[in-house]
């Protein structure tokens, strides 16, 4: 066989591999080893298409030796309360790397291009590796900041902000066309259009609330797997093309779920996030009723049936190994312990189901907004974990409520409701919660995990 057909062979087997790995990480049990393979498929291409160029691997070993101390280092030091902002920086600089072999492949074919005009699929694809890489790279930044506490989580709205997109967007398609027409002659074209897609992405990320951060995530992440498709195209890699539009696709397939999730057009994700103007939540009248360890400790221990609804605060306070020891105690004391996950719970899409993984809490224990919502009124007792928005009775029914319409786990219908929170601040989306002055609803304040080893400590006694 040739080298060529050795390549594509492997092409064939990398793409393959692709596609198995991405299915197996649509179940839990299968993830990892998903995870796995599609690394592995990665690998594959990168070995087979470094061999078939022929090249000086010294500076290519550099950047591999290099690349990989400091991305163990970040994936060994990083929490998992952090691990949203991780995934961040992978969208953006997946993003700036296309960015940059479009760019590369520029700088070396425009003196080519003098004596033989290139095919217009390797220019228009150029345009689009450049433009979507770009918007990717910065807005990918600015999720970070987001999420890391760097900047405000609430939306940044300013005003003329629609007029400013319409704008750049504009802006981008004219250069975009110039382009096109005459690569080898508009070299300034091409850097006003390589700034145009940074300040895109700016301006695309900043109006976007933390509560959205989920719906923002997946989108980067499609927007990064479609850069490195575009930059395929631009290096002839069938490999690349294949790999790019499988993020791509599923990308955009996950920010479709997510924003159904929220019941939310991804126009309205854009183009105001929560919390910004689309409304107030009215006033919670009422008292809260705090309840120590030991009080819930009863209410649980003559529970038949419990459900466990975790949010951001579990992630904060590193609480999911507690809780798996809880549910554990629960089930020995002849309790139906289930995990209720709302599909936008936490940062990132899955973030709860990640951090469940970690606690080897079952895969058959977690159970999906939409059941969870079916057998809620039969539930004895619901305890919510740093949960807040994705719980909130006024989704349900304050119609001026900025999260109106947005489906949440009907937590306030079980027969008791306990909270686990540090304090009576709002969520991500800046509004009261009424869950937690209903009658039903006790509050144990204070950090969730040591709330969790004292109820552990309770049952054990």
């Amino acid at each position: 066989m040739t080298t060529e057909t050795v390549v594509n062979l492997a092409y064939i087997v990398a793409a393959v591999l692709f596609i198995v790995g991405l299915k197996m990480l649509n179940r839990q049990r299968t993830a990892r080893a998903g995870n796995m393979i599609s690394g592995s498929a990665m690998l594959l291409a990168v070995v087979v298409t470094l061999l078939s160029q022929g090249m000086d691997y010294t500076y290519i070993i550099i950047g591999l030796v290099v690349g990989a101390v400091i991305g163990a280092i970040a994936a060994l030091r990083v929490a998992m309360t952090s691990m949203p902002e991780m995934v961040a920086l992978f969208n953006g600089f997946g993003g700036a790397a296309s960015l940059l072999v479009a760019w590369s492949e520029y700088e070396k074919g425009r003196w080519l291009w003098l004596h033989e005009v290139p095919g217009p699929v390797a220019v228009v694809a150029i345009v689009f590796a450049i433009f979507i890489g770009g918007v990717t790279f910065s807005g990918s930044l600015i999720a970070y900041g987001k999420l890391a506490g760097k900047l405000a989580g609430k939306p940044l709205a300013f005003f003329g902000q629609q007029l400013l997109d319409v704008l750049i967007i504009l802006g981008a398609i004219v250069c975009g066309v110039m382009f096109v027409m005459s690569p080898t002659s508009m070299y300034i074209v091409f850097l006003v259009l390589v700034g145009l897609s940074l300040v895109f992405g700016i301006a695309v990320a900043l109006p976007i609330g933390g509560a959205d951060m989920p719906v923002v995530i997946a989108l980067l992440n499609s927007c990064s797997g479609l850069a490195a498709c575009a930059a395929g195209f631009v290096i002839d890699n069938t490999v690349l093309i294949v790999a790019g539009s499988l993020v791509g696709a599923s990308g955009l397939i996950l920010t479709s779920i997510m924003c159904k999730a929220m019941n939310r057009s991804l126009k309205n994700v854009l183009l105001g996030g929560l919390g910004g103007t689309a409304g107030t939540s009215a006033a919670v009248a009422g008292d809260v009723k705090p309840i120590d360890p030991e009080s819930a400790y009863y209410i649980l221990e003559a529970a038949s049936s419990v459900i466990i609804v975790p949010g951001y605060g579990m992630a904060v306070a590193q609480a999911q190994h507690a809780v798996r020891q809880l549910a554990q105690l629960l089930e020995d004391n002849g309790t139906q312990v289930s995990f209720g996950i709302h599909p936008v719970a936490g940062r990132m899409p899955g973030h709860m189901n990640v951090l469940l993984a970690e606690a080897n809490v079952p895969y058959e224990q977690l159970v999906e907004m939409d059941e969870v919502n079916r057998q809620i009124d039969n539930i004895d007792v619901a305890i919510v974990i740093g949960a807040n928005d994705v719980v909130n009775p006024a989704a349900r029914e304050q119609e001026n409520c900025p999260i109106y319409g947005m489906p949440i786990i009907n937590a306030d219908r079980a027969n008791s409701v306990i909270v686990l929170k540090r304090s009576m601040a709002s969520g991500f989306a800046g509004i009261d919660n009424p869950l937690f002055y209903r009658e039903n609803t006790r509050m144990l304040f204070g950090d969730a995990k040591s709330s969790i080893e004292a109820l552990v400590s309770q049952f054990k006694e």
